[in-house]
């Protein structure tokens, strides 16, 4: 059967929301992220509405998960999101370094040619000592560019169980110390 689905998000009061047919920008203390959405969407009052008249089931399922992208969002700009991940090696001394939007890793196993990952934009990455800070009102952004970073120093045909150096996530935005 179908009916009219219809989802009510309320905006948050530091944060700015504009609407541009659909298109979503949303301003806050931590920045500014911009989106474009598949269903239909109004700003009124702050209050956004996600509906779909005559909708099915996967078009429920598809404003469900735009209502927690949206959430997102507007999480993003007011606390942003951080990502720690933590550099380990026990043989070889690995040194990381950035240079503009990549990330790279030197002598990582005793490899002569530097590991790259790429940084996406609007994420910021600090490095201190073994600890590598990954931050972004994004959440997408900062999780995928953790990933990168991660993987860079992904090791094939070899135990892991012995062979544990590289760079591990350590903390990821779920977590209640971060703050």
């Amino acid at each position: 059967m179908r009916e009219d689905i219809e989802e009510i998000i309320a905006v948050p009061e530091k944060v700015e929301a504009s609407l541009n047919e659909r298109t979503l920008t949303v301003k806050g203390p931590k920045g500014e992220i911009k989106r474009t959405f598949q269903i239909a969407l109004e700003l009124n009052d702050r209050k956004m509405r996600l509906f779909y008249k005559k909708g099915t089931k996967n078009q429920k399922k598809l404003i469900m998960t735009t209502k927690a992208h949206i959430q997102n969002m507007f999480n993003g700009v007011l606390k942003g999101y951080t990502y720690i991940l933590q550099i380990a090696f026990v043989h070889f001394p690995m040194t990381v370094r950035m240079d503009k939007n990549e990330f790279f890793v030197k002598n990582f196993l005793g490899e002569s040619k530097e590991r790259k990952a790429v940084i996406l934009p609007n994420v910021e990455v600090k490095i201190k000592a073994d600890k590598i800070e990954v931050t972004s009102p994004d959440k997408e952004a900062a999780g995928q560019t953790a990933a990168n970073i991660e993987q860079s120093t992904r090791i094939t045909n070899r135990d892991r169980r012995v062979f544990q150096d590289g760079i591990w996530m350590i903390v990821t935005p779920d977590k209640n110390f971060l703050e």
